[in-house]
C-alpha cells in the first residue's frame, strides 16, 4: 500500500459558530441557487495538534465549469484583507480556506498551492452549506505527499482529519439568542421536542449504521483492526443500561412515563392558556368594534338632527323675505 507523509500535520480542527455563518451568508450572496463554487479564507491559531477557525472573510473566486483548471482567485484581495484583519486581532493568522463543495475537485490541489503563500500548512473545509445528512457540515483536510512503493514520484492528495464545532461562552449566548430569533412560534413546544427527538434518533441511527459497518468490514479482513476505536466501542456498550433486569426496566418505564407526562400536561396548560388569551381578545376587539359603531351613530344622528334643523329654518326665512317685498 502506497504511504502517507504526514509529519507535522494537526489532527483535529475546531470550527466556530462564527465561521459556519460568515461561509453561508457569502454563499446566500454570491451564489444562492446556482452551481457557482465560493471560496474564502479561515483565521484562527494552531495550538498544538488543533487548529481554532475563529473567523473568515470571503474572497472573490471564479472558475470555469467545464474546465475546472481554470479558475481565479484575487490573491491581492487576500493580502489586503489579512493585513486589515492583523490590524484588529493580531491573534487571529490565516491558517487556511473554505469552499462550499460538498465534495473535493480537481483544482483544489492548485489553490492549496496558492495558499501555501501565507501559511505553511493550510487546511482546507469543505463546508456544506446544503446538507442532506443529518451530521456536522464539515470536513478537514490537510494536503499529504502520497509515496508509492513502485518507486514512482510522489503524488500530492489530501488527507481526511477529524473536524468538529466549538464555541467559546459568549458565542454560545449569541448562537441561543439567534435561534431565538429564527423559532417558529406557530409550533408548540412539544412539537419541537418531538422534532429534535427524531432528529437524534436518526442521527444515532446513522452512526449505529456506520458501526456496523466497520464491524463487519474487520470481521470480513476488509480493515485492519484499530485498537483505539475497539476500545471505545467497549466504552459504549459498558455505558449501556442492563435492561433484562426487571427492576432496571421498570425504573426507566416508570422515569420516562413520568416526564412525559409532566410534558402533556405542560402542553395542555400552555393551549388552555393560549386559547383563554385568544377568547378574551377577541372579547375586547368585540366590544372596541361596538364602541367605534356607537360613537359613529351618535355623530351621524347629531349630522342628521342638525341639517334637519337647518331645512326647517329655511322656508321661514324664504317666507319672511315675500312679505318684506
Amino acid at each position: 500500500m502506497p504511504g502517507l507523509e504526514i509529519a507535522a500535520n494537526p489532527t483535529r480542527v475546531v470550527v466556530h459558530p462564527l465561521v459556519l455563518l460568515s461561509v453561508v451568508d457569502h454563499y446566500n450572496r454570491v451564489a444562492k441557487n446556482t452551481k457557482k463554487r465560493i471560496v474564502g479564507v479561515l483565521l484562527g491559531q494552531v495550538e498544538g495538534n488543533t487548529v481554532n477557525v475563529a473567523n473568515s472573510f470571503a474572497v472573490p473566486f471564479e472558475e470555469d465549469e467545464k474546465n475546472p483548471a481554470v479558475w481565479f482567485l484575487d490573491h491581492n484581495y487576500v493580502d489586503t484583507m489579512r493585513e486589515m484583519f492583523k490590524k484588529v486581532n493580531a491573534k487571529e493568522k490565516l491558517v487556511g480556506w473554505y469552499h462550499n463543495g460538498p465534495k473535493l475537485r480537481s483544482s483544489d490541489l492548485q489553490i492549496n498551492e496558492l495558499f501555501k503563500k501565507y501559511t505553511p500548512n493550510p487546511v482546507l473545509v469543505v463546508i456544506d452549506v446544503q446538507p442532506k445528512v443529518i451530521g456536522l457540515p464539515t470536513n478537514a483536510y490537510f494536503a499529504v505527499e502520497e509515496i508509492h512503493d513502485d518507486g514512482t514520484a510522489a503524488t500530492k492528495t489530501f488527507e481526511h482529519v477529524s473536524s468538529e464545532i466549538g464555541a467559546e461562552e459568549a458565542e454560545e449566548i449569541g448562537v441561543e439568542h439567534l435561534l431565538r430569533d429564527i423559532k417558529d412560534n406557530t409550533i408548540g413546544t412539544l412539537a419541537t421536542r418531538v422534532t429534535h427527538q427524531l432528529t437524534s434518533l436518526r442521527g444515532l441511527a446513522e452512526r449505529l449504521a456506520d458501526i456496523r459497518t466497520y464491524l463487519e468490514q474487520v470481521l470480513d479482513n476488509k480493515l485492519p483492526v484499530n485498537s483505539e476505536i475497539i476500545q471505545n466501542l467497549q466504552d459504549i456498550f459498558n455505558l449501556l443500561p442492563n435492561l433484562t433486569i426487571p427492576d432496571d426496566s421498570s425504573a426507566f418505564t416508570v422515569q420516562t412515563n413520568d416526564e412525559y407526562a409532566l410534558i402533556y400536561v405542560s402542553s395542555m396548560a400552555r393551549a388552555i392558556i393560549a386559547l383563554h388569551d385568544l377568547i378574551n381578545n377577541k372579547i375586547e376587539n368585540r366590544e372596541a368594534e361596538l364602541s367605534a359603531d356607537a360613537i359613529a351613530n351618535e355623530a351621524k344622528n347629531a349630522t342628521d338632527t342638525q341639517a334637519a334643523s337647518t331645512d326647517a329654518a329655511q322656508p321661514a326665512d324664504s317666507k319672511d323675505a315675500a312679505k318684506s317685498s
